[in-house]
This record gives C-alpha cells, structure tokens and sequence, in this order.
C-alpha cells in the first residue's frame, strides 16, 4: 500500500488530471490524499452563496473518490505569484510531514494559468531526498484549458511518457467532474464530456489501451 497525494492548484484540477488514476489507486488499496492550494472566500470578492457552494463541491467530490485526507491551504486564487514561494511552499511541507506520501501527482509547469507554475515550483521543492525520505516517484498532469494553452516559447510542452489505463473508471471520473456545476460547458469548451473522452481516447490510442491519462514523469527512486 502506497501513500498518494494529488496537488491541485484549484479544486476541478485533480480530476480533469488524474481523476481516473485516483480511483485506481483506491480501487487498488492504496492511501490518496488530496491538496487543494486556493480556495474562495468573500473576502476575495466571491459571492457568499458562491463560497458555500464550493465548499459543498469539495465535499461532494471528497466523498466520491473516498480521499483519505483532504488538505485545503485557502491560498488567493489567482494571486499565488504574488506570496512569497517560501511560503507557499511551507503550507505545502507542513501537509507532506503529515502525509508521507509515495507518490505525488502535480500540475504542469507549462501551463497557462500562473498559479500552475507556482505550484509546480514549491512543490517540487517539498521533494528533496534527505528532507522527505518518503517520496520516490513524482508526476506531472495536464489539465484540459490550461496544459494545452501555454504560449511560452521557452517552455517544453507536455511530453508525457507514462500512461495509466482508466479505462474501467473514465465513467466515474466524468460523473465526478459534474460535481463542480460551474467549471464544465458544451464542446468544443475543453473541458466538456467529449473533449475528456476524446483526450482519454487519445492517450489510450498511444499507450494500447481504450482510455489512459498521461503523465510526465520527474523523479522515480527504486
């Protein structure tokens, strides 16, 4: 049994990432955790019926995956670039102390969205060998609307080279994802039924599967 933790810079990310991961590692008895990074408060500006449903998204989406913790820092959505990273990626170690993870999935740094990279870029400072013995394989995954928009030049894009069947949890993935009623839309939107199927086809037509989610793969220790 391994520990897993899946870092989302907002709550949606994790399962248009490795929404059909996560339910294989539950499937196979495995430990996952679930990092959200930002979070909405009306302090921000968002509606207090706004904030509340969230929270009741969270919670919803918890249970359907059956995470075995879930870890909420509350950081300003779209505003990470503007805390000093030491900080951030003190939130970030506090919850790995208490984690232990194995294995951990994190976004892209090519994303488009800037809370992205910030995450990507704490994150990995959490996984240096002699201050977190524990973990021994790190993972990038794209995000639908985000992976596929970078424009840096100077940024690699997405070259995954590991795939995961989810073949037998794309269904439960996709009803998981209906959860969050404001984030989905009508293709050719990305992040709409068809676009997800059609990705997961896609990564399955690589990999000799009928459905896969892809990753990159950073840091493995055997």
């Amino acid at each position: 049994m391994k520990s897993v933790i899946v870092i989302a810079p907002h709550p949606d990310d994790e399962t248009l990432g490795c929404g059909g991961t996560l339910l294989r590692h539950k499937a196979e008895g495995d430990k996952v955790h679930w990092l959200i990074v930002t979070g909405m408060s009306s302090k921000l500006g968002f509606p207090e019926e706004r904030v509340k449903a969230r929270a009741s998204e969270i919670d919803k989406v918890a249970d359907s995956y059956g995470f075995d913790s879930v870890h909420n820092l509350n950081l300003p959505s779209s505003g990470l670039d503007q805390i000093p990273l030491s900080e951030i990626i003190a939130a970030i170690s506090s919850v790995f102390k208490v984690v232990k993870p194995n294995i951990i999935y994190l976004p892209h740094r090519g994303d488009a969205h800037t809370d992205h990279r910030v995450v990507f870029d704490a994150a990995s400072a959490c996984t240096k060998w002699f201050r977190y013995r524990h973990v021994n394989r790190v993972l990038s995954y794209e995000t639908l609307s985000e992976t596929g928009f970078g424009m840096n030049p100077n940024t690699r894009g997405f070259e995954p080279n590991v795939y995961i069947d989810i073949e037998h949890y794309l269904d439960r993935k996709l009803d998981i994802f209906t959860s969050y009623e404001n984030e989905g839309g009508v293709f050719p939107f990305p992040r709409s039924e068809k676009a997800i199927r059609a990705l997961a086809a896609v990564h399955g037509s690589t990999s000799g599967t009928h459905a896969a989610e892809a990753f990159i793969l950073l840091k493995e220790t055997i």
